[in-house]
């Protein structure tokens, strides 16, 4: 790697000059407090600070992938790193390169390496969660050496969790998550090490594995924040928490199971701002989308949204909800967790243990005079009474159930021991769904993609949903009635106009949405 030495002031001067164009209300602000704002409000980047910085030492940007660190001399301590916020890339006989996140550290970073190694100092730019990273990745390295550390009562947890290498490993799994656009951390320790893997688009990927006598400090570290009993590994806890990383504020909920090998961690991250509760966002086609904007209109009755767990229902009763919510109505929820916090909704979380049920629950919200019902999940057949008889008397009642397809939630509901009259009365359409990963729109799925830094080298980039629509008519309400077989009624609702999963799939890939390959997947069980 070729290196050079840097003319300090001529570079400052360039980044105060674009700083000064960009952002002129800022102009009397220093440097690294200007650089702070710009980045927690929002206005500038990590990474297009690392371009701007690059540009003004005339130095190349690196990709985390291309940068391998050489092996730590005596005289350069970790300590050193952490005091200065940089990582030694390169020694030469009279140059070291360092990493850095700031130019406006530089100036004592260039006489410390000159006073203490005789060196003159060049540098490379990097996104400060990357240093940190490395940071990380260099504490782990010189902890490997130590002896396991006891961790068998709170107090000893409570240390471990609170120090420094942890919190920032933690703060770094979280980081890594959003970069990538995860739905979920799921954090597990096995024989040898910990495996932390993210779920992106609905697939989980490895995203680090870190030293298994950690385990505890960051299982600790993830209670904590959680409000869980951090001395308890034997039973499952369930908690929640607000994280602050940076400008973003990260709500998780946290699920945690004993296993053989330790506990199952578990985060669902829950970042509103990252999930577009728009119709019109979800991938449905023009026919799709104006036949249920239709339906959601009635101003009574049941619609279902169906399909397996994580399929993304609901995010499309939330898009209904969130298409449906004005001053003029009252939309009371009840969920199994409460996951989006929503202005203008009454919102009940269920609670067993004080008999807080979704049937209890539904029949105390009915005497709530709601225009709207959202039932997170129709389980039993006393839920289901109630949520009829709601429907019957003048509530609009949105609820899910777990059925491969739209004319399956017909027949779960009178396997439940529904009437038919009572089912084809009150129920008034059905939209089933999967989610597909799309091809992605910089790299378009290519052998290339591991290369492409969109998709992270996978070949797609976010989800589209497939969807069956049924909406029931005199007919279907007929053949309800008279207890028809479910092929009986797919092939009325199909001779009606209805698009099947296949269907819709098929025209996805079509277009180039989705490939065939990944449609099979999400759709395996048809």
């Amino acid at each position: 790697m070729s290196t050079q030495k840097f003319d300090l002031n001529g570079a400052l001067a360039k980044i105060a000059e674009e700083f000064s164009r960009r952002f002129p209300e800022f102009a009397c602000m220093p440097g690294k407090e200007l650089e702070r704002k710009l980045v927690l409000e929002g206005k500038i980047t990590e990474a297009a600070l690392v371009e701007l910085y690059s540009r003004a030492f005339e130095v190349p940007v690196l990709e985390e992938d291309e940068i391998v660190l050489p092996e730590m001399r005596e005289e350069f301590s970790l300590a050193f790193f952490n005091a200065h916020d940089c990582v030694a890339l390169e020694f030469e006989d009279e140059l070291v390169t360092l990493l850095v996140t700031s130019p406006y550290t530089l100036g004592e970073l260039a006489f410390q390496v000159k006073r203490m190694w005789q060196s003159d100092l060049a540098v490379r730019f990097v996104r400060r969660p990357f240093l940190e990273r490395l940071l990380s990745k260099l504490q782990n390295e010189e902890d490997e050496a130590e002896e396991e550390k006891s961790a068998e009562d709170e107090n000893t947890l409570r240390t471990l969790a609170g120090e420094a290498r942890i919190v920032r490993l933690v703060n770094d799994i979280f980081t890594r998550a959003l970069e990538l656009g995860a739905s979920d951390i799921h954090i597990e320790p096995g024989e040898d090490a910990v495996s932390v893997r993210c779920r992106v688009d609905g697939v989980l990927t490895e995203i680090l594995s870190v030293p298994l006598n950690q385990f505890p400090a960051i299982a600790s570290r993830i209670k904590l924040l959680g409000g869980l009993n951090i001395a308890e590994s034997r039973l499952p806890q369930d908690g929640r928490t607000n994280v602050s990383l940076g400008r973003m504020q990260l709500d998780m909920r946290i699920s945690t199971i004993p296993i053989l090998t330790g506990e199952s961690i578990v985060l669902r991250l829950l970042n509103k701002e990252s999930v577009s509760f728009d119709l019109a966002q979800l991938g449905m086609s023009e026919a799709h989308l104006k036949q249920f904007e239709k339906l959601i209109r009635i101003p009574h009755g049941i619609i279902l949204v169906v399909g397996p767990t994580g399929s993304g229902k609901t995010t499309t009763l939330y898009s209904v909800i969130s298409q449906l919510n004005d001053a003029r109505k009252k939309i009371i929820t009840i969920e199994d967790p409460v996951e989006y916090r929503t202005p203008g909704l009454c919102q009940v979380q269920v609670n067993p243990k004080v008999g807080v049920t979704f049937a209890a629950g539904l029949r105390s919200i009915v005497r709530q005079d709601p225009d709207i019902i959202l039932v997170g999940e129709i389980r039993d057949r006393e839920t289901a009474d109630i949520a009829i008889n709601a429907a019957l008397t003048g509530h609009l009642v949105l609820s899910t159930l777990h059925t491969n397809d739209a004319v399956g939630a017909v027949t779960r509901l009178l396997d439940m021991g529904l009437e038919n009259f009572l089912v084809s009365s009150a129920l008034f359409g059905v939209l089933s769904q999967r989610l597909v990963r799309k091809i992605c729109p910089v790299c378009h799925g290519e052998k290339q993609a591991v290369k492409c830094r969109k998709c992270n080298g996978t070949g797609f980039k976010g989800r589209s949903g497939i969807f069956e629509l049924l909406i029931l008519d005199d007919e279907l309400r007929n053949a309800v009635n008279r207890n028809a077989s479910s092929s009986e009624l797919e092939k009325i609702a199909v001779s009606h106009g209805m698009i099947t999963l296949a269907e819709d799939g098929a025209a996805k890939v079509a277009s180039g949405v989705t490939t065939q390959e990944e449609l099979n997947r999400s759709t395996a069980e048809l």
